[in-house]
């Protein structure tokens, strides 16, 4: 049975109309799943027992249970979510002063392999849908009776390889009759998919795009990041002016520093060259040590030493405040832990 959850307004009018109904009636079920919250189609008393029945018909509503919380110190929270099919995904709620912020999924396991990821291991199943990506936003809504105000789409899964699925989850987000996220909150990381950074260039949508850099050489990056084979550095940084030149906004470079490996002076003076004259902001992130993994966090010297020296030559570089620290932090490794 088709999930409610994975259409648009505009494409849920289309099914309302198919089933012999106003279009108009799907701005009414819009807003009873995004703003009431609604989870059953019982509880949508402004429609017609017969539509009621209808739509029980014709469409489930999806209603993650929540397998396992881990609550931390600083008010991060992070969750394990039964998709419903015996298989299960991680969402994290971050607290910060501008708001609430939640790093979705986008996939049930991972094709990348990056080296330093808690996903890294994880087989990949299937993509999710756009309903179960939304959903992890009103699960986490439900449980804590607030309001997210920032996504991140920095779960399991490499969103850009799920493309069509996070394109269309995103106008669910984004639209002011349901959730109501700016699009502007909505940020996009990515591996390094080249063709879908065109894509998605030319989507006109306002969110942020990250690009998961975490080294300045094929080299290095090939042995941090798999995808970098199929994609170097030299294709990646072509399709990052081009997305820049096209949708005149700043992008956001994630570079995670491992001791030993990346975190140099000699790093920093390539990482500039390698940005110069573009339109971005570094963010810098302290690695997260994994199970049997090969990288380990740099110092918190080297990583000042980083930052200030990319700051000093005019690239805009802060450091993640590290979250749920005392907690499995590292992206993947609650799944792992419960699911082996």
């Amino acid at each position: 049975m088709k999930n409610i959850k994975d259409y648009n307004l505009e494409d849920l009018k289309k099914e309302i109309v198919n089933i012999g109904e106003k279009s108009y009636r799907a701005e009414q079920i819009f807003k009873w799943l995004y703003v009431d919250k609604v989870t059953s189609f019982d509880d949508m008393n402004n429609l017609s027992l017969e539509l009621r029945e209808k739509l029980k018909m014709n469409f489930s509503i999806c209603n993650f249970d929540i397998l396992k919380k881990q609550e931390s110190s600083d008010g991060t929270k992070k969750y394990l979510f039964d998709v419903l099919d015996g298989n299960a995904i991680e969402t994290v709620l971050m607290e910060y002063h501008h708001g609430k912020t939640i790093c979705v999924s986008s996939q049930i396991g991972c094709k990348m392999g990056c080296k330093f990821c808690a996903s890294t291991g994880i087989k990949f199943i299937r993509n999710l849908s756009s309903g179960e990506i939304v959903e992890q936003i009103l699960a986490v809504e439900q449980d804590t009776k607030s309001n997210i105000s920032n996504v991140v789409f920095m779960g399991i899964g490499e969103p850009l390889d799920n493309y069509d699925n996070v394109i269309n989850a995103i106008r669910i987000m984004n639209n002011p009759k349901g959730l109501n996220i700016g699009a502007r909150h909505i940020s996009i990381s990515t591996s390094g998919l080249v063709p879908r950074i065109y894509d998605l260039a030319n989507e006109n949508i306002q969110c942020t795009l990250s690009i998961s850099l975490h080294a300045t050489n094929n080299e290095k990056r090939s042995e941090m990041m798999p995808v970098n084979l199929r994609y170097n550095i030299e294709e990646l940084m072509k399709a990052c002016k081009d997305y820049i030149k096209i949708t005149n906004k700043r992008i956001s470079f994630e570079y995670a520093l491992a001791k030993d490996n990346n975190d140099n002076l000699q790093d920093a003076k390539e990482l500039v060259s390698l940005l110069k004259g573009m339109i971005c902001h570094v963010n810098l992130i302290p690695i997260n040590k994994i199970e049997n993994g090969k990288f380990t966090k740099s110092t918190n010297e080297n990583i000042i030493k980083f930052r200030d020296y990319l700051n000093s030559k005019g690239i805009v570089a802060t450091i993640r405040r590290e979250l749920g620290s005392d907690i499995d932090a590292a992206c993947g490794q609650l799944r792992r832990k419960n699911l082996k």
